[in-house]
Order: structure tokens, then sequence, then C-alpha cells
């Protein structure tokens, strides 16, 4: 069953340094597993590089955590992971994806957070608040609902708003965002970001993935803007740019901050994989330390998918950059997420849907890799649960 683990999990602790983390660290070249060894990121150490993905879940009132997300984030700190983003979180009511998302607009919403934090850090993980805007994919049905597309304000609903007035299809039209509109998104991104603070998050990632608002500013496909905020990728990227400038500056330098991009729009005309590693290029003397590279969202195309296929755009962004990478999507095995990292490709591995299916991903992973049972450099079992270890 290897060693006795410890009563209490140890909580990954700041460490106070404000060196930011301005290229990746080579691979470990130990015969331990790379996919368990720590990552630090400024002043904060993940146990490991498997990371839960930031992942909808639906399931809020009013914006506001509750026993839903504890269970969920908790349950998967137990599992193993090292550090876990949360579901999209509005930074505005309006910018919810659907009426049954959380927020942190509020002084509210960020002591219904601080639980959910504090669950997540005893069971020896950290934990990012994934901040966001959906913009003209707001207000929408949840996925199970028997209804689909934009919710209307008779029933919960409400009016959205993007960079051009195009809406995603089979989405209500979207309003056009104003100068004040856009000061408007910026400012709401940066007290997000003060209350993440106050519920004790890890980390902060900014989402510009998905065909999401910031995404929306990014692509030609969204964005038909004549102003300084559209016309060429300098322009389009303005507003992701501002508000990275102004989430770092409310953010303590001696924890990351993480932005979230799609690589490609998969579709003509649209973002690409180059565009994406130049933005990231302009990020990494912002402050960023990595980025959490998806892909599509923006438009309905069709999509390429295969196992790790998006592990090469994390790859030419990191490549490009010199940042920390994540890479996400389809990466379904221990083996298959050690050769991302064994490959140079990420930093770290994103898992997402597999770990809806398997709180435990990480220790299942461990066993796979060989990796002995305990918190010390081994597999983080919580002690209560080594009894049913894999041997």
């Amino acid at each position: 069953m290897g060693r006795k683990a410890p009563l209490v999990p140890v909580i990954m602790a700041h460490s106070g340094s404000v060196t930011p983390s301005a290229a990746p660290a080579p691979m470990p070249t130990t015969t331990h597993p790379a996919l368990f060894t720590p990552l630090t990121l400024r002043g904060v150490t993940a146990r490991n590089r498997v990371w839960l993905a930031p992942m909808c879940q639906y399931s809020a009132e009013g914006g506001m955590p509750g026993e839903w997300q504890l269970v969920h984030l908790a349950a998967r700190a137990s599992g193993g992971f090292g550090l876990l983003v949360t579901e999209a979180t509005a930074v505005v009511p309006e910018g919810r994806i659907t009426p049954q998302d959380v927020g942190l607009w509020s002084d509210e919403q960020a002591l219904a957070w601080r639980p959910v934090v504090d669950a997540v850090h005893a069971r020896g993980a950290l934990v990012a608040v994934q901040l966001a805007h959906a913009g003209r994919k707001a207000s929408t049905y949840r996925p199970w609902s028997a209804a689909q597309g934009t919710v209307p304000p008779d029933d919960g609903g409400w009016a959205t708003v993007a960079p051009s007035p195009l809406p995603f299809p089979g989405y209500a039209p979207p309003t056009e965002l104003d100068a004040a509109g856009i000061a408007g998104v910026v400012d709401a991104f940066a007290a997000a970001t003060r209350r993440a603070l106050a519920a004790g998050f890890d980390a902060v990632e900014v989402h510009a993935a998905h065909g999401y608002l910031l995404h929306q500013f990014l692509s030609p496909l969204s964005n038909e803007r004549t102003d300084g905020y559209g016309g060429d990728l300098a322009g389009r990227a303005r507003l992701l740019l501002e508000v990275v400038r102004t989430v770092r500056a409310a953010w303590p330098e001696d924890r990351p901050l993480l932005v979230r991009l799609s690589a490609t729009d998969w579709t003509d005309g649209g973002l690409t994989v180059d565009d994406v590693a130049t933005v990231a290029t302009w990020l990494a003397p912002l402050g960023v330390d990595l980025v959490d590279v998806s892909s599509g969202g923006n438009v309905l195309a069709p999509v390429a998918v295969g196992p790790g296929y998006q592990v090469p755009f994390a790859r030419a962004v990191r490549e490009a950059s010199g940042l920390a990478t994540s890479a996400v999507g389809l990466i379904g095995s221990g083996a298959e997420a050690e050769a991302v990292l064994t490959a140079g490709s990420a930093d770290v591995v994103m898992i997402g849907r597999p770990a809806l299916a398997d709180a435990a991903w990480t220790l299942r992973a461990a066993h796979e890799l060989g990796v002995p049972v305990g918190l010390d450099g081994g597999a983080p079992w919580p002690p209560q649960y080594v009894r049913g270890a894999w041997v």
C-alpha cells in the first residue's frame, strides 16, 4: 500500500515570492513521471501537473456557488488533481452563459466561494477561478433543457452584447458594445479579480476562448468593428490585453495569472494558431504565467478531433511565447498525458470530461505510471481512501 500518509493533507502554500515565471522550465529528467512532479508559478506550487479543466455545471441560483460546486470540486481535489479551475464565472450578471451560471460580481458571491476554496485547500490542491463574459453566447438555456437557444426576458433571460451585431447561429442578435460598455467590461474583470482574492483563490484564469466575449473580439468572424477594437489582429486583441493588464494590476504579484485561448476557429477566415501564438507573445510581458490552449467555439464548424488533437496548438504557443502552456482535449490515459509533457508540448495537462466520469482520474493515472501511494512525491491518496488504492 506504500508509505503511510499523514492524517491531514498538506496544503500548497503561497511562498511570498514575486518572481514571475518568465519561461517554461524544462521537463524533469528523473525517471519519476513528469506528470507527478510539482510545478511552481510565481509563489504557488501545485503538487502535480494534472489539472482539472474548467467545465460549466449550470447549477447555481442567482450566480451563487453552493453545495454542487463544493462537492464537485472537493471530490476532484480528493481525487488527486494538482490544481482545479472553476467553471466559467461571470463578471457581470449579463455575462452568464445560462441563468444558472455562477458569478463573482458581488461580495456575497465572494463569501459563498470561500467554503468551496477552503474545501479544495483542505484536500491538498490549489484552485483557480475562471473569470468570463459570454457576450453573444450569453442568456442561453442549459444543455439539457427541452428548449434551446437564447432565453427570452420573460423566461429569465436578457439582452446580449458583442463586438459587432452578429448573432451566433441559432441565438438572438446581440447589441454592439460602445466605448462605455467596453470600459465597463474591463472594470468588471478587475472588480471580480479583487473578489477572487477575498475568496482565497490561488490563481485567476481569464477566459478568452470557446466563442465567448473576449474570443469574439479576437476573431475576424465575429468582430467587424472599424474603431480601435477591430480591424487587424492588434486591434482585435486590444480588449483582451486591457483586461489582462487590469486583472494583473488587481492580482497579487505572488499569484499566477492564466489565460485560456482558442488556438483556431477551425474555418477559413477565422483565427489561426499563428494568430494566437502572436497574441501569446503580447501576453507574456503583461504578467501572464500560463496559457491554457483549447480551440473552437466561436462558429459552427467541423473539428478534426482525435486523441490529443489540440496538443500541437499548446506546443506552438509554448514555443512562440516562452510561456508555460496547458494541453487539453481527448487525453484519456496517464500514458497519453505523460507523453505530452515528456515531448515538451506543454507543462500541464488539463483533464476535462474524463474527470466527470472519474473524480479520481489522477490517482488512476498515477497507478498506471507506477507512482507509489503517498503524499510525499507520490500519488496523493487521501488517507481515508488508501484502503481502496490500486496495488
